[in-house]
C-alpha cells in the first residue's frame, strides 16, 4: 500500500510540474516588433528605429535620410555657378561716369534647409576711374542687399546668418574686382518651399531678375 501511495503520490507530481512547465512556455520571438508574448514589454518594439515608450527620433534612416530632420538625398557632387548664366544683363553703374557692370545670375540651387544664389558681377570703368572696384561702390556708396522675392507665397527671403551672427554671403566692401574682370559672389537663403518652382531677384538698385528656377 505504501509503495502504491509513493507511485501515485511521484504521478500527480509529474504531473503538475508539466503541466507548469506548459503554461509558462518560453517567450516566442515571433518576429512582432520584438514583442515579447506571455507578457509584451514596453519600449522592445521598434519599427523604422523608434521604439515603443520612447521615441528615438533620428535613428531610423531611410535613403540615407535621418529621421526628425529634413532629408538630403545623396546625389553627383557639383560646384555652384560653373555652368551658363539663367540670365544676364549689363546695367549702368553711378561708380563713375560712362561706368557699366554686367550681372549675371549662375543659379539658385537649393539644398535641404538653405538655397545657395550665385552671382557674377563684371565692372568695365572708363580710363581715370576706380580700377578695382567693389559691388558696395558699383551700387553707388550703397549695400546690395540681395533678396529673394517669393511670388506664390508672398515672401522677402534675405539672406541668414550663422551661429556668429554673421551673413552668409560674400562682402559688399572687401570683395574687390579687377576692372573688366568677372568675380563671383554667394549668397544663401532659407530655401523656398517645394511649391515655389521660380522667384525673383533684387540685386542692389538695378532692375530686379524675374522667374529665376528653383534647381533642387
Amino acid at each position: 500500500m505504501r509503495l502504491r501511495y509513493r507511485a501515485a503520490t511521484l504521478t500527480a507530481a509529474a504531473l503538475m510540474l508539466t503541466g507548469g512547465l506548459t503554461g509558462c512556455s518560453m517567450f516566442d520571438d515571433s518576429g512582432d516588433g520584438g514583442s515579447k508574448s506571455g507578457g509584451s514589454k514596453t519600449g522592445a518594439s521598434t519599427t523604422g528605429g523608434s521604439t515603443a515608450g520612447g521615441s528615438t527620433a533620428g535613428a531610423s534612416t531611410a535613403g540615407g535620410a535621418v529621421s526628425g530632420g529634413i532629408g538630403v538625398e545623396g546625389g553627383k557632387p557639383s560646384v555652384d555657378g560653373t555652368g551658363a548664366a539663367v540670365v544676364k544683363a549689363t546695367f549702368d553703374s553711378p561708380i563713375y561716369p560712362g561706368a557699366k557692370v554686367d550681372i549675371a545670375v549662375m543659379g539658385l540651387k537649393a539644398s535641404g534647409k538653405l538655397a545657395t544664389l550665385t552671382v557674377q558681377f563684371a565692372p568695365h570703368i572708363p580710363a581715370g576711374g576706380p580700377d578695382n572696384p567693389n559691388p558696395y561702390n558699383l551700387n553707388g556708396g550703397n549695400s546690395l542687399g540681395t533678396a529673394l522675392i517669393d511670388p506664390v507665397n508672398l515672401k522677402r527671403y534675405v539672406v541668414v546668418a550663422d551661429s556668429d551672427h554673421k551673413k552668409l554671403e560674400s562682402d559688399d566692401i572687401f570683395t574687390h574686382i579687377a576692372n573688366n574682370q568677372t568675380a563671383t559672389l554667394a549668397y544663401t537663403y532659407a530655401a523656398p518651399p517645394e511649391n515655389v518652382k521660380a522667384v525673383d531677384v533684387q540685386i542692389g538698385s538695378w532692375p530686379t531678375f524675374r522667374n529665376i528656377p528653383v534647381a533642387r
